[in-house]
């Protein structure tokens, strides 16, 4: 997903010589991914302070240059624009559109369609990136990519879905398969039965002369 410019980022960006910024950092791993292949500078933040705790500890563990900070996405970097912006945010569906705050569902629940910080990111990315930088996001199909790709557009940034991959659900969506289903949100899991084969059943040729 990249901002017209001269020069466009390549299909996969690489952050080498690139300031990085990385939202929802969690634990840093992304952060230090981008550090160790060379950003110029590497920007993480997280509204969770165990996170922020955790990314900083990383960080000066693996001695990697990391500025983390604690704040909601791009709040605490107003002003600032970068070559390469990375979030993999959560958007699992949840039952209401109230985020939780102190539990651990904070780092999966984005609200009734999955989209309560995609879409603030998508409106807000071309404020942050610089010319023919590039944003890479992550997201369940569960949110609809197309939706994604054509609200960064209307903000100004060219998109198009670089790879899919499918995946089993994890534990978070199996549990909230039916919720899912009842939205139209995922296609319904199909329930297979398998029934032993009987040897003694009539066959094709045998049935008349049972």
């Amino acid at each position: 997903m990249d901002t017209p410019g001269n020069d466009p980022a390549p299909r996969a960006p690489n952050p080498h010589g690139h300031d990085v910024l990385d939202l929802g950092a969690g634990t840093g791993a992304v952060a230090l991914a981008a550090a160790r292949c060379g950003a110029r500078s590497v920007t993480a933040v997280d509204l969770s302070r165990r996170s922020v705790a955790v990314a900083r500890l990383n960080a000066r563990l693996h001695r990697c240059r990391v500025s983390v900070h604690r704040g909601d996405l791009f709040a605490p970097v107003q002003g600032r624009r970068f070559g390469l912006v990375t979030a993999n945010p959560p958007y699992v569906p949840a039952q209401t559109s109230v985020l939780p705050r102190h539990r651990m569902a904070r780092c999966w629940d984005a609200g009734p369609d999955g989209r309560a910080l995609l879409d603030r990111i998508c409106d807000a990315a071309a404020d942050h990136l610089l010319p023919g930088g590039a944003l890479l996001l992550v997201h369940s199909g569960a949110c609809r990519a197309d939706v994604t790709v054509e609200r960064l557009a209307a903000s100004g940034v060219v998109a198009e879905v670089l790879e899919r991959v499918r995946v089993p659900l994890g534990p978070v969506m199996r549990a909230r398969a039916a919720l899912h289903e009842s939205r139209g949100l995922v296609e319904p899991l199909p329930v297979l039965r398998h029934q032993p084969s009987n040897p003694y059943a009539p066959g094709p040729r045998d049935t008349a002369a049972r």
